[in-house]
C-alpha cells in the first residue's frame, strides 16, 4: 500500500507542477497581449505624428530646418503618385 500512496503522490504534485507551468503559461501570454496592445497604440500614434507633421512641413521641406526632411517628403510624394496610378490601373481592369 505505501508503494500506492507514494505513486499517487508522485502523480498528484506532477499534475500540479503541469498545471502551475499552464497557469504560468498563460499569464506570460496575456502580459505580451496586453504589451502587444500598447504597442499598437504608440505605433499609431507616431504613424499619425509623421502624418501631421509631414502635411505642416511637406511645402517648405526643402528650405531650412526642414531639409533633412526632403528626401522624405519626396519619396513619399513619389509614392503616392505610384499608388494613384496603380489603383487608376486596378480599376481600369475592373471596367473592363
Amino acid at each position: 500500500m505505501d508503494f500506492i500512496e507514494k505513486i499517487g503522490d508522485v502523480v498528484s504534485e506532477a499534475g500540479k507542477e503541469a498545471f502551475d507551468k499552464a497557469k504560468e503559461l498563460k499569464e506570460i501570454a496575456h502580459l505580451k497581449s496586453q504589451i502587444a496592445a500598447c504597442q499598437e497604440v504608440v505605433d499609431k500614434n507616431y504613424l499619425e505624428i509623421g502624418k501631421l507633421y509631414y502635411e505642416k512641413y511637406k511645402e517648405n521641406a526643402e528650405a531650412g530646418e526642414n531639409l533633412a526632411l526632403a528626401k522624405q517628403c519626396r519619396a513619399i510624394e513619389n509614392a503616392q503618385r505610384g499608388v494613384d496610378e496603380l489603383k487608376e490601373k486596378l480599376q481600369q481592369i475592373k471596367h473592363r
